[in-house]
């Protein structure tokens, strides 16, 4: 199952209190601002969500999967998303009990109560630690 606009627009409505049309306009506009920065080039950063970014990518020789022959690949700009250190925590914490030692996952044992750090350093506005370093060295590879 997916989780979609409409159920995105359903959760605003349900849990912030607002009409459904007030959540359709809210979740709209947050839409709207995201793909206007990172239209412009700019990167968009979600404490205790992650940071989505444009990148560029250069010309390069692939290789036709089916046939074998190589073919240019030409250079284009690419969306990017990493995910930050909270939210990785709260998704993998459900399910790490679930995988042995090789690494095999046990899918009868049910997931656990899902944490919500991310959503409240989010709504707290807390910067995550090594954030600025992460862009940083970004910044200098580009």
């Amino acid at each position: 199952m997916s989780l979609t606009k409409a159920d995105i627009v359903e959760r605003v409505y349900k849990e912030a209190g607002f009409s459904k049309k007030e959540a359709a306009d809210l979740v709209d506009l947050v839409f709207k601002v995201i793909k206007d920065t990172l239209s412009k080039g700019e990167k968009v950063k979600i404490s205790g969500f992650g940071n989505f970014s444009i990148r560029d990518k250069a010309t390069r020789v692939g290789r036709n999967p089916q046939t074998g022959e190589a073919m240019e690949i030409s250079a284009r700009r690419v969306l990017t998303f990493r995910p930050s250190q909270v939210l990785k925590e709260d998704v993998t914490c459900r399910f790490s009990h679930r995988l042995d030692e090789k690494g095999n996952e046990n899918k009868e044992l049910a997931p656990k109560e899902g944490s919500s750090r991310a959503l409240s350093s989010f709504m707290s506005n807390i910067e995550e630690q090594g954030d600025n370093d992460d862009d940083f060295a970004e910044d200098n590879e580009e």
